[in-house]
């Protein structure tokens, strides 16, 4: 049976948490048949489930096994997508025939765009947080909760022009969205709101930050973006063109990747770390180890 675009994208994230759980190798086997016989690949349905980034990962996979399924599939899917013709043509209308029109805005409590309110501080707007706004995030009746209104703040204050209320009333829309998910102070929640303010700080990706800020992405669709569905236009472009390459080249001998709890990510903190290594300089220097954390995306080396 084939599959839609949802029921692939529960098979990709299915196939990250068999290898990053050390899964036995047929659980992870059955994941590949059943994207073997199920998908019809496209370069849109690859593009928009990701799925050939997470199986191209496996082409490293301890199991030799897993290694030629993998490779089996990608190789399957770039040659489906060379044969389809190249989509040139301008969009298309809606089903009713009219041209289709841009999505509406947020209703309801959404705050206007930072670009429409406006205010200068006596601060540079990289310093920005609530001690330097001087806010009162106290507003929940919860001290763990009104942290993470604060962190949420300090979040979207940071190289913002924006008002001190208007920054508020959206870091306390994602919290509450993030509490309701959750149910509870617990840890996923906690994680949740170190994750989602990791993001809004990260200085290669202000977008995101202005989107949340001007009500674009809602606090409910915010809090449960994925850590891919939160890139920059310029790394998303980047792992496409990964991806491409990947989809394109044969099967090389390339560096086994491996998941370590040992290594800590400087960023999010997670013991989550994917890692290989490689000779970068001469035979009697040490390896280089490259790391990525599986939690936040964030990458480092070091020899």
């Amino acid at each position: 049976m084939v599959m839609d675009a949802k029921e692939i994208e529960l098979r990709g994230k299915a196939i990250g948490k068999a290898v990053s759980e050390n899964e036995p190798s047929t659980s992870v086997l059955k994941l590949l048949n059943d994207l073997k016989t199920g998908v019809q690949a496209t370069e849109d349905l690859l593009r928009s489930t990701r799925i050939g980034v997470t199986i191209n990962r496996l082409r490293t996979h301890k199991d030799p096994a897993i290694q030629r399924l993998a490779t089996e599939l990608v190789s399957k899917w770039r040659d489906e997508v060379k044969k389809q013709p190249k989509k040139t043509g301008p969009a298309k209308p809606a089903a009713n025939g009219a041209a289709s029109s841009p999505a509406p805005p947020p209703s309801g409590t959404a705050s206007p765009a930072p670009s429409q309110v406006k205010k200068m501080h006596d601060v540079a707007a990289d310093k920005r947080n609530h001690k330097t706004d001087k806010v009162k995030y106290q507003v929940t009746g919860s001290e763990a909760r009104d942290n993470c209104v604060r962190l949420m703040y300090d979040g979207l204050a940071f190289m913002s022009e924006a008002v001190p209320d208007e920054i508020l009333g959206v870091a306390k829309q994602i919290e509450a969205a993030a509490y309701k998910n959750t149910g509870s102070i617990n840890e996923a929640y906690k994680a949740k709101m170190r994750s989602l303010f990791q993001n809004l700080k990260n200085k290669s990706n202000p977008q995101l930050r202005k989107r949340v800020l001007s009500g674009e992405v809602p606090a409910k669709t915010f809090v449960v973006m994925t850590h891919d569905e939160m890139k920059s236009d310029a790394r998303r472009a980047e792992d496409e063109k990964l991806e491409q390459e990947n989809m394109n080249q044969a099967m090389v001998a390339q560096v086994e990747k491996a998941i370590s709890k040992e290594f800590q990510c400087g960023k999010c903190k997670q013991k989550m770390v994917s890692y290989s290594q490689a000779q970068t300089r001469s035979a009697d220097e040490p390896m280089t180890t490259f790391c990525e954390c599986m939690n936040c995306g964030n990458r480092w080396k070091f020899s």
